[in-house]
């Protein structure tokens, strides 16, 4: 073999490594980038379904409250019409509310349609909402009325005579364009679709182009594809054939499990500074190959075997991978350049891949633990905001003027506060408390008496809890023992433990000593704010006793269920305590 190819030869195995590496990065880079760009895709998924679901329970919230009103339940329809204008305007995304009684007939709505002019008693929302008498979510339909492409939200209406079905359903159209809206300001990624349906596969929301596909069928194949791959992400084709990396957001209790949710992203899009960066080295590569075989050519016209044979030895150990092996040739010759050059190169090849392996690490545990972040915050932002607005709302219409809002956004942010000393992971039971009896407790620690072996509460107990508490007390110091100086409040409470296993906490709220008791002619906010945040947050039971010489509120909440809230642990166990 001539020298000549002989050095071409040496050229190539030197490079061999190089071209491995480069293999290497491009694999590991497109890699991590498919990982990052399904992470998204999911990411974005599962927010637009949080998103759908805290639409949901608001909806639902607004259509209960409805449901227990007079002028509701009465069904009367001009007082009820009356009523249910003021309210569609202040429901974002509702243009259409109306009563139906049991048989299906309209009673009102927004719209001032006569008694019994159509029915709903053939649509799905209305038979769900009559079996469970409760909430019920329907299929996208175009009203008989208004004509639009829509999806009704349902409530029904308490049984008041006594025939063991309820009474009728409250119904609520939702404006599929403001939840396209409201998706589009969301902040999903660049060239993202997004598509949503109900449980038939028809379109709910679809961006870009809401407009031309909202209230049509998806196509059999793609609604099969999205069903099989809910909870995953995978490679589909989109509505317009083009290729998406495409997320399907799973069900879930707390969003709208009925509805599928997808995010595709564009495999092109994704990829396209990748593929620039792949074409940009293939000709660097090129060029650095082609000068590297000119200066083996021009070297190759002095033989000497010893170097050649020692760049040889070092080609071939880079070649199994070895980079930290080196020529030994150096000096002012070509030979001693070039041994330097290789040396330098396998040194540099070395390094790089070693910084390249630690940055992924690097990258991917920076990455999940900002996911993990990101997830914790959303919770409690949401979680807070949501309690926030209930109190805003509800106090607003109670015409209050704004010292029991105050009162109730300050015992929220020493709840808060309570959480944050641990970080969010609890508090005990006679700390929540303590903490809530504080003003009245200063100078006047004989007034009060607690009694009961001590727990520990996660973060939702402790906000439900803590709420509770605070408006017994304030109500106490209206209207009840603590309004008086000889006025006492005894609190007790147990653990009761059942054959089951299951715990339940049971607590007594007794005031004395304070002005005679009447029971209110109609409930309250602070009535509802109690039974409400025990019932709906924690399953719990609550009984209100206005007996004469005092008021006495028993509670009766389960321990052992799952927290659908809040990542954080779940209940300690109980350690004893002294009395108060």
């Amino acid at each position: 073999m001539s020298l000549t190819k002989r050095i071409v030869g040496l050229v190539v195995l030197a490079l061999t490594p190089a071209l491995a590496v480069q293999g290497y990065n491009e694999y590991a880079l497109r890699t991590a980038r498919a990982e990052a760009v399904r992470n998204e895709a999911m990411r974005a998924a599962r927010n637009v379904a949080a998103d759908l679901g805290q639409f949901g329970r608001g909806a639902r919230q607004v259509l209960g409250i409805l449901a227990g009103l007079s002028e509701i339940r009465t069904k009367d329809a001009r007082a009820c019409t009356a009523y249910l204008a003021t309210v569609v305007g202040q429901v974002p995304g509702s243009f259409f509310f109306g009563v139906a009684d049991a048989d299906g007939k309209i009673r009102c709505n927004t719209l001032g349609s006569p008694v019994g002019a159509y029915t709903v008693a053939d649509r799905s929302y209305f038979q769900d909402a009559m079996r469970s008498g409760g909430f019920a979510i329907g299929q996208v339909v175009s009203g008989r009325v208004t004509g639009r492409p829509t999806i009704q939200f349902a409530q029904a209406i308490p049984d008041d005579d006594g025939d063991g079905r309820p009474d009728g359903i409250v119904i609520t159209s939702i404006d599929l364009s403001y939840l396209a809206a409201r998706q589009a300001n969301a902040g999903l990624p660049p060239d993202a679709a997004l598509t949503v349906a109900d449980p038939n596969g028809t379109i709910l929301v679809r961006l870009p182009d809401h407009e031309a596909w909202a209230g049509k069928p998806l196509p059999p194949a793609y609604w099969k594809a999205l069903t099989d791959h809910r909870g995953t992400v995978a490679d589909l084709p989109g509505l317009r054939g083009n290729q998406r990396i495409t997320a399907v957001a799973g069900g879930s209790p707390e969003d709208l499990e009925t509805m599928t949710v997808a995010v595709g992203l564009s495999s092109a899009s994704a990829f396209a500074d990748i593929d620039a960066a792949t074409r940009r080295g293939i000709v660097l590569i090129g060029l650095g190959a082609i000068l590297a075989v000119v200066a083996a050519l021009m070297a190759g016209r002095v033989f000497i075997r010893r170097p050649v044979r020692r760049l040889l030895a070092a080609a071939s150990a880079w070649r199994a991978g070895e980079l930290g092996t080196r020529t030994g040739i150096s000096g002012p010759g070509e030979f001693g350049r070039l041994g330097e050059a290789f040396d330098a190169m396998a040194a540099s090849l070395q390094r790089h891949e070693g910084e390249l392996r630690e940055e992924v690490a690097r990258s991917r545990v920076l990455q999940e633990r900002q996911t993990m972040m990101l997830h914790e915050l959303n919770h409690r932002v949401r979680n807070t905001l949501t309690t926030v607005q209930s109190l805003a709302r509800q106090t607003r219409r109670d015409d209050d003027r704004g010292e029991r809002l105050e009162g109730r956004i300050l015992s929220l942010s020493k709840t808060h506060d309570l959480l944050s000393r641990d970080d969010w992971g609890g508090a005990s039971l006679r700390t929540v408390l303590e903490n809530e009896l504080a003003p009245f407790r200063d100078d006047q620690a004989h007034r009060f008496d607690l009694d009961g072996t001590d727990l520990d509460l996660p973060p939702r107990y402790v906000l439900a809890l803590g709420m509770t508490v605070h408006e017994l007390t304030t109500n106490a110091a209206k209207y009840g023992a603590l309004s008086t100086d000889a006025g006492r409040v005894e609190v007790a409470w147990t653990v009761v433990v059942a054959e089951s296993a299951a715990r339940r906490l049971v607590l007594d709220w007794q005031e004395s000593g304070g002005p005679p008791v009447r029971e209110p002619g109609k409930r309250g906010f602070g009535t509802r704010l109690i039974t409400g945040g025990i019932s709906r947050e924690l399953g719990g039971l609550v009984r209100l006793d206005f007996a004469i010489d005092g008021l006495r509120c028993s509670l009766d909440v389960p321990l052992d269920e799952p927290d659908r809230f809040t990542s954080f642990g779940g209940l300690a166990d109980a350690r004893p305590a002294g009395r108060a």
